[in-house]
């Protein structure tokens, strides 16, 4: 079995016949899984998120089941290939999970796994998105270097057309590449990093509310606080408030 990270360029040259099942598992929907796995121990979704991009070892991996495990995965796959053809049925969505969830059952174990990033490509391939706005489509170099930027210098006073000269793009080119890609705006993904980033920091540390906004790139607390609940649907204040709850219960 090869295990892939979201925008992972791959190819593969068959020796022969063999036949391929793929299985595309969107991001934001393993998060949601990973979240109610651990919802004893995790505030929210990011707290989730967090934990599935630390430990995920490589954007590729080939994973070797060995026979027996392919042959109990092969009669699974097949049903699910089946129920996907022709825009599967919402009465048959149960079906569809628990034959998925069973798949993972058996190969879940085998994925590599990390507690720190140990490789220069670890997860430098996985970026979040909403699954009903992002298709399975290969990404420019331009919008992932875009993203990155945004991603890795998120405090920085981004606009639009700073970020389009930095990646040799017209803005309005950019644009209309980075919401296919991602599912929303540049400066829309710039307010998530943010966000995602204060509620890290405002569950890890005791720093004043200001200080944390400030640090993840917006100079007036009002403004941050207003995104920051826009983004995660409650106050810094209560999201904080919260977590130390869950700490507390832990």
């Amino acid at each position: 079995m090869v295990a892939l990270a979201p925008c992972t360029l791959c190819g593969w040259e068959p020796e022969g016949s063999v036949t391929v099942t793929t299985l595309y598992l969107d991001r934001d929907f393993l998060v949601d899984q990973v979240f109610w796995q651990h919802a004893s121990v995790f505030t929210d979704r990011l707290q989730a998120k967090q934990f599935l991009e630390t430990r995920y070892a490589e954007p590729a991996q080939i994973v070797r089941l060995g026979t027996d495990r392919v042959g109990l995965l092969m009669p699974w796959l097949d049903e699910l290939v089946a129920l996907s053809l022709d825009n599967p049925a919402p009465e048959r969505f149960f079906k569809a999970q628990a034959l998925l969830f069973a798949v993972l059952d058996v190969v879940v174990p085998y994925i590599d796994v990390t507690e720190r990033r140990i490789t220069s490509s670890q997860r430098a391939s996985m970026f979040p998105g909403l699954p009903r706005h992002r298709v399975f489509d290969p990404i420019r170099a331009e919008v992932r270097h875009a993203a990155s930027l945004l991603r890795h210098k998120s405090e920085r006073r981004w606009t639009l057309g700073a970020l389009a000269k930095a990646v040799h793009l017209s803005p309005s080119h950019l644009g209309r590449l980075f919401v296919p890609a991602f599912g929303k705006t540049p400066i829309a993904y710039l307010t998530m990093l943010r966000a995602e980033q204060m509620a890290h920091l405002l569950r890890t540390t005791d720093e004043p509310i200001a200080t944390v906004a400030r640090k993840v790139g917006w100079t007036d607390p009002a403004y941050a606080g207003r995104l920051f609940r826009r983004s995660i649907g409650i106050t810094p204040r209560e999201y904080r408030s919260l977590s130390q709850r869950v700490a507390a219960a832990d």
